[in-house]
């Protein structure tokens, strides 16, 4: 029998595959893994991602998973954009997300970028690498033009031409520079071989990493994280179907890695998150309705991609919030859509100190009026 859930049931059980409620790790690495992947875009706001899904880790663990250890590995992957991926998973990920060369989207012919220009990049971009890596996308323009593979600098070309090269499994970024800006490697030097993964298999192994850090979600939500067209995500989903437990999630067929009990309410002590920007609880999902009243939509997303800082209150979106340093501290600036319930205060002060805590600043909480 198809188990119904209501929308607390759901959010309850998002909350808990998320890493927001419940077990959570203590290694980057793994936080990272079990999500599958983690949007990268802001390398702020990933470090920032990782906080609340993890046990005691700071923004220089995370730094240092990046830039030294190499634990997690950022390239382009799901949605065609930057995403963080544990070392062990890279390889397959990549290879699964691998465009057929030579493919050239629209966006590529308006930047003066073809199939030639590709073609001549790729073993230039390996061959420059190799030899003085890492390098930032200046750098590596200014190369790429010595050995006659021009792209104009004050144009989104270089930006397109790294991805491609990412994406067909030739560089990933490498350390950062103190002020955040990239650099970029080899893949195979940064993160290492890895053993061929059946196209199958890599498909259905995705399926299970989104199942297990979406869930309950559908098909049509893994086809929105991943990228890949719908009939696509219905075969991963297919391909792990004995592993997963159909449910009614808020009304329609949904499914999710099984639980023996459902996770228990917390009773007087809301749930409360302090989520950063483009964070993969708003960006996992085809649709934000369960977590997120429509007529407060456009203050999450206004336009432009651009998706705001979230206040979470028992899985449901609540408000926005934003930081900024003042001399030796950081104040945490809330904004609620509606009057913020008293029970939910404690754990929006418990918040803002952890996010204190995490960048190694005291800061303190300020709640405006709804």
């Amino acid at each position: 029998m198809v188990r119904s859930l209501t929308r607390d049931e759901v959010l309850r059980l998002r909350l808990r595959s998320q890493q927001l409620a419940g077990p959570q790790a203590a290694e980057v690495a793994e936080v990272v893994r079990r999500m599958g992947a983690m949007q990268a875009q802001s390398t702020r706001d990933a470090r920032l991602a990782v906080r609340p899904r993890g046990r005691g880790i700071n923004a220089a663990a995370v730094t240092e998973a990046y830039n030294v250890t190499r634990s997690v590995v950022r390239t382009w992957a799901m949605r065609g954009t930057l995403q963080m991926l544990a070392r062990s998973d890279v390889g397959w990920i990549v290879d699964l997300f691998r465009p057929p060369p030579g493919v050239v989207t629209a966006r590529h012919r308006q930047l003066g970028l073809d199939a030639g220009l590709f073609a001549r990049a790729l073993p230039a971009i390996a061959e420059i690498l190799s030899g003085r890596g890492p390098l930032t996308r200046a750098g590596l323009v200014a190369e790429l033009a010595v050995r006659g593979v021009a792209v104009d600098p004050k144009t989104q070309a270089p930006a397109h031409l790294i991805g491609y090269a990412a994406r067909q499994g030739v560089i990933c970024r490498g350390p950062d520079h103190s002020n955040d800006e990239p650099t970029y490697v080899l893949l195979a030097d940064w993160a290492g071989e890895h053993a061929p993964v059946e196209p199958d298999e890599a498909l259905a192994e995705l399926a299970r990493r989104y199942a297990g850090a979406h869930g309950p979600a559908t098909p049509a939500d893994f086809a929105y994280w991943s990228g890949m067209p719908l009939g696509r995500a219905r075969q991963g989903f297919g391909l792990i179907a004995r592993e997963l437990e159909e449910v009614e999630a808020a009304g329609e067929p949904a499914w999710m890695l099984p639980l023996e009990d459902l996770p228990a309410t917390g009773g007087a002590v809301p749930c409360v998150r302090l989520l950063p920007h483009f964070d993969e609880y708003l960006l996992g999902y085809r649709s934000r309705d369960v977590a997120l009243h429509p007529r407060f939509a456009r203050r999450i997303q206004a336009g432009g991609g651009w998706v705001r800082a979230a206040v979470l209150v028992d899985g449901r979106v609540a408000g926005t919030w934003r930081q900024q340093r003042q001399g030796d501290q950081i104040v945490v600036t809330v904004e609620p859509f509606e009057p913020i319930d008293v029970a939910a205060v404690p754990g929006l002060e418990a918040e803002a100190v952890d996010l204190g805590r995490f960048q190694d600043t005291p800061a303190t909480l300020h709640i405006t009026h709804a």
